[in-house]
């Protein structure tokens, strides 16, 4: 997978925004101003939100991921050589996560994810 597959797939999210916050070359997905998705400018691999650090530490032990550095242990860093199904899961269920902890307002006013 590469930066412009994650992008391509976060762009599919209702309500998602891509930015640059640190500058440098990063790619910050967010939904409702809250972040789900980062690729650093060293580009290598994508850091996604998990729905605890249990999980986080789960996968990271079944080799799926490695720490996010500069993030909660709840997030985790997929290297490029995940499968598209299983970044296209992770994005989605980071997404998710996100979005469902966004005010109901918010969440009123975004499309339904389709998937």
């Amino acid at each position: 997978m590469s930066r412009e597959a994650v992008n391509a797939i976060c762009a599919t999210f209702p309500g998602a925004e891509v930015s640059d916050p640190w500058g440098g070359g990063h790619d910050a997905w967010k939904v409702g101003g809250k972040m789900f998705a980062c690729i650093g400018a060293m580009n290598d691999g994508v850091s996604v939100k998990t729905p605890d650090i249990e999980t986080a530490t789960m996968l990271i032990d079944a080799g799926v991921g490695e720490r996010a550095p500069y993030f909660h242990r709840s997030w985790i860093k997929l290297p490029w050589t995940t499968t598209e199904d299983e970044l296209r899961h992770r994005l989605a269920v980071s997404y998710d996560i996100v979005r469902n902890g966004l005010t109901k307002k918010v969440q009123a006013s975004l499309a339904p994810r389709e998937g």
